[in-house]
Order: structure tokens, then C-alpha cells, then sequence
């Protein structure tokens, strides 16, 4: 037992519940906190603005499975944040954020706003030291709560309690661990009888499955399931050949929308089956759709669903298995026939297209293909939003489910950046790619510097059309008024110099040899690749599928058994 102030008592409290790293942004309210995370060995990377710390922490803890804290000033600190928390939260990442608070009562402080409110607001928990003598306790619980619940959790530790003594006894505090829970009788006994009558099953595995690769790899084979993830689990089955596809969705291949689309059961495992994974639902306009997932408000809560089976997937998925395997095989969707269309439509970087060509330009889809090739395949694919967010999240092939993350729960553009740092600092065994914007890019440029500070060799691709795309594609056919989103063409590269990094310029594909250099040197500074891509219909529009009629629906079903 130990007598210390407030901030370091909460310090050492969370480097023994197992925080991972803690990214932040120091100010009075949080100077003390964020020096006592460092003294309890808790490693720390300063971002350059609130909304980057926060977009790290949640990339860093989804890709590596560590709890990473983020580190805020009180008032404005918080409220430059709230776009990475809300993202954190509509992503349920088990994140926690220690923010100062101004002293209780001090309502006329510059910095006073009522946390707690904006917090709730942004789908976050809120969470409070309220004493001296509760500090310990209530750091415990918020921690707690975000690694078992899977939610960011956002404490607020007014500035007047951070120098109290308090006793902390440090034996006592421990990691907290999820209890994993199986199904009911009935439920795993139906899913079982759906998947035994299935002529096309589709296995489909989300961000609540991570952990449940191997049962669910298992079940698929006994069920003669085609496996596929969405976009929160991308590359979870980039390893199982024959009867995996990449992903489902609006990233899918038209051949692999088809064969999706013409399931007639669809499982989902952790995923939410939103209308992105869904494609507004084309892609289960006819399957039953069952639905395992441990959380009741996540089940059904984007589209109705056929079969609830509440439980933890890593569980069901096994039960299932092993009850699939005591009733003798099924052949399911597993046919040789299948198994040359899935292997033809896997991947975008194999689907034949003609280049657009255009003096001074490149087309997306080849330039990504080509880096594809070029960089190592040990890596992890960050797609940034807005209109180009296509190519790196289908073009880029990823390594496993840690070598991707998508921060586009919110659909906020600039968090691209950010969340590359966070991976690059999570696995810096692996190369972090970043595809991002020019619109994206230019908002979020202040990271740059972060990324320079802490030498991380990663690729941050600019897909440079001059303009915020994806407003030019969807407004395009109603009026010429565009001027607004448009840009005047910007030195990306002599912009991303001037910070420190690498860069170079690509107007034709032979530029990408300036790449070829930067792999084959020491690569301790980021290297930003200023692309400047042809004008091109959005991706929503050009690798669109939609089942226009039942009668194609049909004749989908009938062609492949």
C-alpha cells in the first residue's frame, strides 16, 4: 500500500489493468495524469491534435486487441476529440479516454462544458472520478466497462481531486477478463437444422468474430459454407483458399456479390449486416438470415432477421460444428463449380478492366494494383473515407484480420492519417498503407508531423482529383455548380518535404519508381505518394450491384444449384 496523489494512483492503475499505450494531447488539466501513465511504463506518442490521439488509440486497439487510453485537456481538449470518440463508439471499440475536468462547481471556467452530456451525445460512456477517496474504484470501473461491455467509456477527473492523496494498493488491482457465453438449446438446434437443408450457405464473420476463426472455419467446412467477412473483419479467412471470399459488400466483386447474393442462408457472426455489407440489402433480398451475437441490442438492429442465436461466436460457432459433424456431412455450397467462381472473383486486383488513360493522370484502380505488387505483403491497409476509399480497401490485399481497419463508422473524412499511425505504432513489424484523399489528407496534415517524430516507415497514398470527390460524383448529374468542392491542384509532395517525409509525385506509372527507392532505403520517415488520378465516377456508381429483378434472381439461383 502506497499513499500518492490522485493522478498517479490512476496511473498506475491503469498500467496494471493492462492499458497498452496512451496517446494524447498534454494541456494543465491532463498534464499530471498523462506523466503519471509514462512513469507507470505506459509508452506515450503526443499527437498534434486532439481528434488524431483519439482516431490512433481506436486503431491502435483494434488492430492489436490492446486497450489504448487517450489523454485529454478538459473542455476544449475534449471537444476536439468527439469526432475520434464518436467514431470509437459506433465501432464498439473498448477504448478509454482520461480527461481532465474543471474543478466541481467552477461553472465559470473558459473551459467549462457539461462533459458528460457531450459525451452521451457522441454514443459514448461517460464516466467520472467523483472523489479522492472513490478514484482508484471509479478508474477500475471505466476501465472494466470498456474492455468487457466493448465500449468507449470516457473519464472525466476534475483538475481540484488530481492532487488529493489517496492509497493505492497496486497487488490488488488486475486485468480485467471476458467471460464468454454459449447458446441455448433451441436456438443452436434451428441454426443447425437451417444449415443441414442449405443448398448455398454463406458463413459471414464481422469484428465480433475476430476470435472465433478457427470454429467458424471449422463450421464451414462442415456445413459446406462459403466463408466471408465485413469490412470490420477483412482478411480474418485471406488464408483459407478455395472457399473463402474477400469481403462482403460494397467492396465485394461483382462475382462475389453474385454468389452472396444468390445465398439461400446467411449466418452472421459479429457482424451487423448494415446496409454497406448488406448493399441496401440486395445482397439478402432472398436468404434466411440468422444473426449470433453475444450483445441483444445488436442483433437484428439494421435489418430483420430469421434466427436470433445469443451467445458468444467463438461458442456457437463450435456447438454447431461439432453438431454438424455428429449428423454426418453436407456438401452445401462447396461444388467444383463454386470453387472456380470463387477463386475468379476473390479479388478486385484480378478483375479485368480497361485503364483509363489521360495525359498527366493515373487511373486509381492500376496505380493501386501496382503498389499492390510492389509492397511487402506483410502490411496493414488503412482506407481513409470519401470517394476513393474503394481502392485501397478492395485493391490492397491484406495479411489477416489485424492488417486491415477502416475508421468509417461516422463516414467523417481525415481519420485516414491518424489510424495509420496508430496501426504503424501497434505493429511496426508491418508496413502500415494509408489510402487517403487529397480533401482528407490536407485536414488531417498535421499528423504528418507525428508520423516523422516517431520514424514510422509507412505509405500514405493521396488519390489527388483536386476536389472533395465524392461531392462532385453525387451532384454531378443535377448541376454544374461545383465549384465549391473543387481545388486548385496542391504540391502534396513538396507540402509532405517540408514536414519531413518522403514523397513523390505520380502522373504516370513509371513515377511509381520513386517508390521503388524509398522501399529499398532505410525507410524511417513516412513516404507520402502525391497521385494525381484521373477524374473518375465514384466507385458507389461504377462497381455498384444491385439485383434489378426477381426474375435475375432467379436465374442467379438456377446457375449455380
Amino acid at each position: 500500500m502506497s499513499t500518492m496523489p490522485v493522478s498517479h494512483a490512476i496511473g498506475r492503475a491503469l498500467a496494471r489493468l493492462g492499458a497498452g499505450h496512451v496517446f494524447g494531447v498534454v494541456g494543465s488539466g491532463n498534464f499530471h495524469l498523462t506523466n503519471a501513465l509514462v512513469d507507470a511504463g505506459v509508452p506515450f506518442t503526443a499527437a498534434r491534435h486532439e481528434m488524431g490521439a483519439t482516431v490512433m488509440a481506436d486503431a491502435y486497439t483494434r488492430t492489436t486487441g490492446h486497450t489504448a487510453v487517450v489523454t485529454l485537456h478538459q473542455g476544449c481538449g475534449l471537444s476536439n476529440a468527439l469526432t475520434g470518440i464518436a467514431e470509437a463508439a459506433k465501432c464498439h471499440t473498448p477504448l478509454l479516454v482520461v480527461a481532465g475536468d474543471t474543478a466541481a462547481g467552477d461553472v465559470n471556467s473558459n473551459f467549462f462544458v457539461d462533459q458528460d452530456a457531450a459525451v452521451a451525445a457522441m454514443g459514448a460512456t461517460p464516466a467520472r472520478v467523483h472523489s479522492a477517496a472513490t478514484a482508484v474504484a471509479d478508474t477500475i470501473r471505466a476501465f472494466t466497462r470498456a474492455v468487457i461491455a466493448r465500449e468507449t467509456v470516457v473519464l472525466s477527473v476534475p483538475v481540484d481531486v488530481q492532487d488529493a492523496l489517496v492509497d493505492l494498493d497496486e497487488a490488488s488491482v488486475l486485468p480485467p477478463e471476458r467471460l464468454r457465453t454459449g447458446p441455448t438449446a433451441q436456438p443452436l438446434a434451428d441454426l443447425v437444422a437451417l444449415l443441414r437443408r442449405a443448398r448455398r450457405p454463406v458463413i459471414v464473420a464481422g469484428r465480433g468474430a475476430w476470435h472465433a476463426k478457427a470454429q467458424l472455419v471449422r463450421l464451414g467446412e462442415a456445413s459446406g459454407a462459403l466463408l466471408v467477412t465485413s469490412a470490420g473483419a477483412r482478411g480474418l479467412f485471406a488464408d483459407q483458399g478455395d472457399w473463402a471470399l474477400d469481403v462482403m459488400g460494397g467492396f465485394s466483386t461483382d462475382g462475389a456479390a453474385e454468389l452472396l447474393a444468390a445465398a439461400d442462408v446467411v449466418v452472421a457472426f459479429g457482424a451487423s449486416l448494415n446496409t454497406w455489407t448488406a448493399r441496401h440489402g440486395a445482397l439478402l433480398r432472398d436468404a434466411t438470415v440468422v444473426h449470433v451475437d453475444d450483445r441483444p441490442g445488436a442483433i437484428g438492429r439494421h435489418r430483420d432477421v430469421d434466427l436470433a442465436v445469443l451467445g458468444d461466436t467463438a461458442v456457437v460457432a463450435e456447438q454447431a460444428a461439432a453438431l454438424m459433424e455428429q449428423a454426418g456431412p453436407v456438401t452445401g455450397y462447396r461444388r467444383p463449380e463454386i470453387r472456380d467462381r470463387v477463386r475468379a472473383a476473390r479479388y478486385w486486383r484480378d478483375q479485368l478492366f480497361e485503364p483509363v488513360r489521360e495525359t498527366g493522370h493515373v487511373d486509381p484502380r492500376e496505380l493501386t494494383n501496382r503498389l499492390d505488387e510492389l509492397l511487402p505483403a506483410e502490411r496493414v491497409v488503412i482506407p481513409d473515407g470519401g470517394n476513393v476509399n474503394c481502392y485501397p480497401a478492395a485493391h490492397l490485399r491484406v495479411p489477416d484480420e489485424r492488417g486491415f481497419c477502416i475508421p468509417l463508422a461516422f463516414q467523417a473524412i481525415g481519420m485516414g492519417l491518424a489510424a495509420g499511425i496508430g496501426t504503424a505504432i501497434g505493429q511496426p513489424e508491418r508496413m502500415t498503407v494509408v489510402g487517403t484523399g487529397d480533401g482528407a489528407f490536407m485536414m488531417s496534415l498535421a499528423e504528418l508531423d507525428t508520423a516523422v517524430r516517431s520514424g514510422l516507415g509507412m505509405v500514405v497514398v493521396v488519390y489527388n482529383d483536386s476536389a472533395y470527390g465524392a461531392e462532385i460524383n453525387l451532384f454531378q448529374p443535377y448541376t454544374d455548380d461545383l465549384d465549391i468542392v473543387r481545388f486548385p491542384d496542391t504540391d502534396i509532395a513538396r507540402i509532405a518535404r517540408g514536414i519531413g517525409a518522403e514523397a513523390v509525385t505520380v502522373r504516370g506509372m513509371d513515377d511509381l519508381a520513386g517508390v521503388h527507392e524509398w522501399l529499398a532505403g532505410p525507410r524511417t520517415v513516412p513516404l507520402v505518394v502525391d497521385a494525381k488520378v484521373v477524374t473518375f465516377p465514384s466507385w458507389l456508381m461504377a462497381q455498384r450491384y444491385v439485383l434489378a429483378d426477381d426474375a435475375r434472381q432467379e436465374e442467379l439461383a438456377g446457375e449455380l444449384g
